[in-house]
């Protein structure tokens, strides 16, 4: 990564795991990284867009407190074979956080999910509480949500990342990625070699606990100050 270049920031898929997202976004301000384009998938979708449309970090964290049991936000959904559960609360408790529309957010950003043919896409305009309601969709567990003319669910059940994708709708750049261990989701092969990667450990969450947000902000701060530390070293090591 070069010092004082904008990369764009890629948030992982993870089963919950918000307050990892929140750590890497905090240790990321603490390094004084600015960004330019967003990839998001499920929770990184989540945090990813609350963090383009200019909630801090700690106002996102402040926000999880209405969301520590989500078991208690679920609503089943009316066709259960379609999902258990509906996305309706999450799409209500996004609305009045975030721009209605992908492209209206400040900066470039792209949702990723699974088409109902089973692959891959990232959307990077349409409606955007949708759009990430759908990319957190996890399949049986949750039912497909509409995104314009078509239903769409966790992309994460095809691609965590989304790396080939970005790299098609953005073309040859940096970016720092935050990998949250696989709970669940597809295991894929991605190239990173090129890239700056933090990687955590997996939430520890379920439906009925978000577990110790505190300690998983905490830890995913210090991770990516030092991954930070780390590819600033090897790059002014690479230049002289």
């Amino acid at each position: 990564m070069i010092p004082g270049a904008r990369p764009d920031l890629i948030l992982s898929s993870g089963f919950l795991a918000f307050g990892r997202h929140v750590g890497f976004l905090r240790g990321l301000e603490a390094a004084g990284v600015d960004f330019d384009a967003v990839v998001g998938t499920s929770s990184g979708s989540i945090v990813g867009a609350l963090y383009v449309a200019g909630h801090s970090p700690r106002a996102i964290e402040a926000m999880l407190e209405e969301f520590r049991r989500p078991i208690l936000k679920l609503r089943l959904h009316a066709r259960p074979l379609h999902g258990v559960f509906s996305m309706g609360s999450l799409i209500a408790f996004l609305r009045p956080r975030l721009p209605a529309r992908i492209e209206d957010l400040p900066r470039p950003f792209a949702v990723g999910v699974m088409d109902a043919d089973g692959r891959h896409r990232l959307l990077v305009d349409g409606p955007l509480p949708e759009a990430i309601a759908a990319s957190s969709a996890v399949p049986r567990l949750f039912a497909p949500v509409r995104v314009g003319d078509a239903h769409y669910r966790d992309g994460g059940a095809v691609d965590r990342l989304g790396v080939a994708a970005w790299r098609k709708w953005r073309g040859p750049r940096d970016a720092i990625v935050h990998r949250v261990a696989r709970t669940l989701g597809a295991v894929t092969v991605d190239e990173l070699d090129d890239l700056v990667v933090v990687d955590s450990p997996p939430s520890g969450a379920s439906l009925f606990s978000l577990g110790d947000v505190a300690a998983q902000i905490r830890e995913g701060e210090a991770r990516t100050k030092a991954a930070l530390m780390e590819a600033f070293a090897d790059r002014a090591r690479a230049i002289a």
